[in-house]
């Protein structure tokens, strides 16, 4: 469900859903099985306002290899703030808070198109998802599975699972690379010149700091410099595979 149709009642903007997540009583319903990590589904509650989410407890991470423990959480709040500062509503609003198993994200959930085709859209050039292949440029995404893809009915996409992304190291994995060596768009640069200021001296880099390393986010400063210095879409690494597996 998006932001706007989460509750029971009026529809919630982005910051009120903020504000529902941070503040609401939050119930677990159900465990996502199918997930790596430990994620569940819940109501979140605060006065008239329903909504359901996903709440990925740090204590449910699964440790990785190349990323530090206990990290993933803070990773995916850091993913939404780049986000909020696009304009582009590509990941749903998330939070960073206590909960039924101790510390955590929290994030809206989203109900997607049942009719959608995931092969299809990853094979698309819609323009949502041109600008979730640059936001994925900007974080680092390791891991844009078509499954981390939610289309809605009505042709909006949102991105979730941004639990290894703002690596110092280019790890950028991904199934759309349908625009490699492509001219950004007017927009995207737009974007990426905002982003670059926010960073750099901005609240974006101050909530980052708070959420990743000093070195992670120059990392993610640098990465943004590179981009408006090219002007183009990055190609895959000679030293990182280019496509997550299994990739939907």
């Amino acid at each position: 469900m998006t932001a706007e149709s989460a509750e029971e009642g009026p529809g919630l903007d982005d910051a009120a859903a903020i504000r529902l997540l941070r503040e609401g009583r939050l119930e677990v319903a159900g465990r996502l099985v199918e997930a790596t990590n430990m994620t569940l589904y819940c109501t979140i509650s605060h006065g008239e306002h329903v909504a359901a989410c996903v709440y990925k407890p740090v204590r449910g991470e699964r440790p990785l290899w190349d990323f530090p423990d206990g990290t993933l959480a803070a990773r995916e709040v850091a993913a939404y703030e780049v986000a909020a500062v696009t304009g582009w509503r590509l990941v749903p609003p998330t939070v960073y808070r206590d909960g039924p198993f101790g510390p955590g994200m929290v994030q809206l959930w989203i109900d997607t198109d049942p009719e959608a085709d995931l092969m299809a859209l990853v094979r698309s050039r819609l323009p949502g998802l041109r600008r979730m292949a640059v936001f994925d440029a900007v974080v680092n995404n390791a891991d844009r599975k078509g499954g981390h893809l939610l289309p809605l009915p009505d042709g909006h996409v949102y991105g979730v699972d941004h639990g290894v992304c703002f690596s110092e190291e280019g790890k950028l994995r991904t199934v759309l690379w349908q625009w490699r060596g492509k001219a950004l768009p007017r927009e995207a640069v737009a974007v990426l010149v905002a982003l670059e200021r926010e960073i750099e001296r901005g609240r974006l880099g101050r909530r980052l700091r708070e959420l990743l390393t000093v070195a992670e986010v120059e990392a993610t400063w640098m990465r943004v410099r590179k981009l408006l210095e090219t002007g183009v879409h990055p190609y895959p690494s000679d030293d990182w595979p280019a496509i997550p597996w299994p990739p939907i």
